[in-house]
């Protein structure tokens, strides 16, 4: 049969900004004759996520990270239903999802590297295994709970960078419910402002793109900052950290605003910054989720409470088609999402 797939077509360079150019549509045959333990999938969801312009490049500044190779098909989070199988645990029917899932609309893949779902998790909301009940909400909850030290009753303040994209959507929501009696998020419009207080219970919102975010931080958080959760790092970052508290912890998650920069990760701070954290005693920790994946299937199992019961809210953005997948990835890296940018391939 004839299916659709995304290739890398060229790299962006370590300083440049991703295009939708990078990326080439083919169509290629594919025989859906199975071998043992071979499962032939549909594609139902497709994520694009901030990590990935790092595989763009050929050295990902990451050990856990392979590159993506030049012509080969791209890969990433996934879901999809098993439409024929030759593996015994996986049968007609059953939806699946990967953390290396072919950018195609059809694809041969090995059983034991699939995770069967249950549907009940979600409420039939599918791509939420992509999100908020996947490694998403896994990095939001597990970041907060083993790097942030939320203590309830103890009036702490949370800050949250990024706060509108998939990841700090969820995260300022659990410091919140864990017992954050102020959660700030601070994200690139008006328009995602107005998302984090009015729909998911944020106290206040701060546009870095059209105010002053030391000023109105001052203004927003009297007593000021004991959790950092940062998504963003770069100027952002250190206006946050300016304003924290002695014994305060940085969740460090993300640091998008330097994915396009030839820099180490975690990218080096001034040294107005660095003496901060010294002399306040601020704890800056770098979060990796791989590292806490026992703990993952509880973690999972309370996210999916949490959004069923509406607790928490899952915000996202969705495009259609396959070969939109460049363009959602761009406009993702580009904050053109709220929530978590997600790509329905089928029905």
């Amino acid at each position: 049969m004839q299916v659709q797939r995304v290739v890398l077509n060229s790299r962006p360079g370590k300083n440049g900004e991703p295009s939708p150019k990078n990326f080439r549509l083919e169509r290629i045959s594919l025989t859906p004759d199975l071998e043992d333990g071979q499962v032939f999938v549909r594609t139902l969801y497709l994520s694009v996520d901030p990590y990935m312009r790092c595989r763009m490049n050929e050295d990902t500044g990451a050990d856990y990270l392979t590159p993506w190779e030049l012509s080969e098909c791209v890969d990433g989070g996934g879901v999809g239903v098993v439409e024929a199988s030759r593996c015994s645990a996986l049968t007609d029917g059953d939806v699946v999802t990967s953390f290396n899932w072919p950018w195609q609309t059809h694809a041969v893949m090995i059983g034991d590297g699939l995770q069967k779902v249950d549907l009940q998790m979600v409420d039939g909301h599918l791509s939420y295994f992509l999100g908020a009940v996947g490694i998403t909400g896994l990095t939001a909850l597990l970041g907060v709970r083993e790097k942030g030290h939320v203590t309830k009753g103890a009036n702490q303040t949370m800050v949250v960078s990024g706060a509108a994209g998939a990841c700090g959507s969820l995260a300022g929501q659990i410091g919140r419910l864990d017992g954050c009696v102020r959660v700030v998020g601070i994200c690139g419009s008006d328009e995602k402002c107005k998302a984090l207080v009015e729909d998911l219970g944020f106290s206040a919102a701060v546009n870095y793109r059209g105010e002053d975010i030391s000023a109105r931080l001052h203004d927003i958080c009297p007593d000021g900052v004991d959790v950092y959760f940062d998504n963003v790092g770069g100027a952002v970052s250190e206006a946050v950290i300016e304003q924290m508290n002695k014994g305060g912890h940085v969740i460090l998650c993300g640091q998008i605003s330097q994915y396009n920069k030839d820099v180490p990760y975690p990218p080096p701070l001034s040294d107005k910054t660095q003496e901060i954290l010294q002399s306040r005693s601020i704890m800056r920790e770098r979060f990796m989720v791989l590292s806490y994946m026992s703990k993952a299937e509880a973690a999972l199992f309370e996210l999916s409470q949490l959004v069923k019961s509406a607790q928490i809210k899952v915000l996202e953005t969705v495009v259609n088609g396959i070969e939109n997948m460049g363009v959602a990835f761009c406009s993702m890296m580009r904050g053109g999402n709220i929530g978590k940018q997600i790509v329905k391939i089928s029905d």
